[in-house]
């Protein structure tokens, strides 16, 4: 069973396709073009975070970004302070990847927790989208579900969500 499946009100939007009108043009929320992206991806369980990247660069190609670059760092720690230093380089978003998969310590509860904190921090403080594309997993094979495997890709995911959020900080009055 697919994730869409089982909780038909949230679909998994890497199952979706940015939708295109008969004159070309995309619905603003899907429709990157004149944006620039940042995306951030840690380099700590390799395997998963390059699945990861694979899915948002494909989003972001689909959705006509203007420009993406990419950033590695160690892992999902060093996400916020990348993403902090990002944020003052004129990209309409970032897209934070990383997993961080739980063990036998407490060090899962520590990385993820701090990774979504500080990217949430930088959001609000820049005043810019920072898309959340951390896993946080019990095991490897729950992570290989979401880059790509049966659960779709959160790569993909997290670059539409800064997409979405890229248009919506462009309205007026917004």
């Amino acid at each position: 069973m697919i994730e869409a499946d089982r909780y038909p009100d949230y679909p998994t939007m890497s199952r979706e396709t940015p939708h295109w009108s008969p004159e070309g043009t995309q619905s603003a929320r899907n429709d990157a073009r004149g944006l620039k992206f940042a995306i951030v991806v840690a380099r700590f369980n390799s395997g998963i975070t390059s699945k990861l990247l694979d899915g948002a660069r494909e989003a972001l190609s689909k959705a006509g970004a203007d420009a993406v670059e990419v950033f590695d760092v160690p892992g999902a720690f060093e996400l916020p302070l990348a993403a902090k230093r990002l944020a003052r380089g004129g990209y309409s978003g970032i897209i934070a990847l990383g997993a961080v998969i739980r063990g036998e310590t407490p060090h899962f509860d520590y990385v993820a927790g701090e990774a979504a904190r500080g990217l949430q921090q930088v959001a609000l403080e820049c005043n810019i989208p920072v898309a959340f594309g951390v896993l946080t997993t019990d095991t490897m094979e729950q992570a290989a579900a979401r880059a790509g495997g049966e659960y779709g890709n959160k790569g993909y995911d997290a670059a539409m969500t800064a997409i979405e959020m890229a248009q919506f900080c462009k309205a007026p009055g917004k």
